[in-house]
């Protein structure tokens, strides 16, 4: 078969083949080896950047450490300078691979990989994708994603997709008639999985649910769902596995670094110890147990380009108590650290609470398709939604005093009814919002 995708990416200057070689020699090391192989690669990196980079041996203040304990978490915040100011040395934006975080946590900045990083990433990616029978040179995509929307931008991206074998269904729009499109070309084509924002797949499965309608009978040759970039419910995922008929699959991923975490087909969210390391610290950056919640940092353990060593993500998570060094296991994806609201008790509670006890009634009938909370004042909280009637006292009731059994009394809530969300330039919807 013709492999058009490790084509394209060999002929761009990346690296695949030996990728796809070295990231097979690391999946196959005993327990003992990895361990010893993650340890020598962390090592490797820092001493690498401590040498070769003087933006990162700036922030650590020598060229020199002892501990990893002691080297400085980097944060967002740190990365928004000039890209060419945090190079290594040798490396320009025409031999790397260069691109744009998506802005997600508000904090957007401009990134560099080295070129086998990058193709690393690839590997890692068809290595975890082929665990459910997925090949990117032969199996057909259904994307769920925003896509440019200037001229040149929008073709470039579809000649990626044509490459990639990938048919796009672009997210702006996700009204019914927009879905009754998407549906027409489940019925066409011979589509092996989905994947894209959790929000848009939900909403084209309850588009489904209320047509009756089972994607698999539709799509026979569909295999798999992954969804990624916005949390995924268990009563979503449950929404999903109904109307599709098909394995669901929770992706955790950052385009700075790699696939951080994939769900196997054991159930287990497997954190992806061949490419990255993954601490859990608290506000401290101290290293936090398995099983606390803390803040996400990550070690991209190759990339010579730019340092991402102990480099706090901006999510909160729990590793699994079953956890160890050469197989980490991503227990809970709680949220994003600048999602947090800050109520008038002087209690801080994650955005996402807001979302979970209003979701678990909103949606109880099937009427509201989506929604968003806005926290504009410390008691004051909007909650913008779309659906098909308007909520009625009952329901606002209802969830008002969720609200109050789960986080605290004396909140005030706007409701607002809408056509259409807001959703970031490329597609993401962001569930909790504080503009304290």
């Amino acid at each position: 078969m013709f492999s058009i995708f490790d084509i394209s990416l060999q002929l761009n200057g990346f690296p695949i083949r030996k990728a796809k070689s070295d990231l097979d020699k690391i999946v196959a090391l005993s327990t003992e080896e990895k361990k010893q192989f993650i340890e020598n690669q962390k090592q490797a990196i820092v001493e690498y950047h401590l040498q070769n980079n003087p933006f990162y041996q700036k922030l650590v203040g020598s060229k020199e450490y002892k501990n990893w304990e002691d080297l400085p978490v980097l944060n967002k915040s740190n990365l928004q300078s000039p890209l060419q100011n945090r190079l290594s040395k040798g490396f320009s934006a025409k031999n790397s691979y260069i691109n744009k975080t998506s802005g997600s946590s508000g904090t957007p900045f401009i990134f560099a990989k080295d070129k086998y990083t990058h193709a690393l990433t690839w590997a890692s990616n068809m290595y975890r994708f082929g665990w459910f029978g997925i090949n990117f040179n032969r199996s057909l995509q259904a994307r769920f994603y925003g896509i440019p929307l200037d001229f040149i931008g929008y073709k470039k991206e579809r000649f990626k997709d044509f490459l990639s074998k990938r048919f796009r269904f672009p997210v702006f729009d996700l009204s019914d008639s927009a879905l009754e499109k998407v549906l027409k070309k489940f019925e066409k084509n011979k589509f092996e999985y989905l994947n894209g924002y959790t929000s848009s797949i939900v909403l084209f499965a309850k588009f489904l649910r209320k047509r009756n309608l089972i994607l698999k009978e539709i799509c026979p040759t569909l295999k798999v769902c992954m969804v990624t970039s916005e949390m995924l419910f268990e009563d979503d995922k449950i929404l999903l596995e109904s109307q599709f008929g098909i394995p669901i699959i929770n992706e955790y991923g950052a385009s700075e670094l790699d696939l951080i975490a994939f769900e196997s087909p054991q159930k287990e969210w497997l954190v992806n110890s061949e490419t990255l390391f993954v601490e859990i610290l608290d506000e401290n950056n101290r290293v936090l147990p398995c099983g606390e919640a803390g803040r996400i940092v990550i070690t991209s353990l190759f990339n010579k380009a730019h340092p991402f060593i102990r480099y706090d993500i901006g999510d909160i998570g729990i590793l699994d108590e079953k956890s160890t060094l050469e197989k980490p296991i991503l227990k809970q994806l709680i949220g994003r650290t600048n999602d947090v609201a800050l109520l008038p008790s002087g209690k801080k509670s994650p955005g996402l609470t807001f979302y979970y006890v209003t979701k678990s009634i909103i949606e109880d009938d099937g009427n509201v398709k989506e929604f968003v909370i806005k926290q504009t004042k410390i008691d004051n909280f909007e909650i913008e939604y779309v659906s098909e009637t308007e909520l009625d006292l009952v329901q606002i009731q209802k969830i008002k005093e969720a609200i109050t059994l789960y986080l605290e009394p004396n909140l005030h809530f706007a409701f607002i009814r809408k056509k259409t969300l807001e959703r970031t330039a490329r597609g993401k919807l962001k569930q909790f919002t504080s503009f304290l």
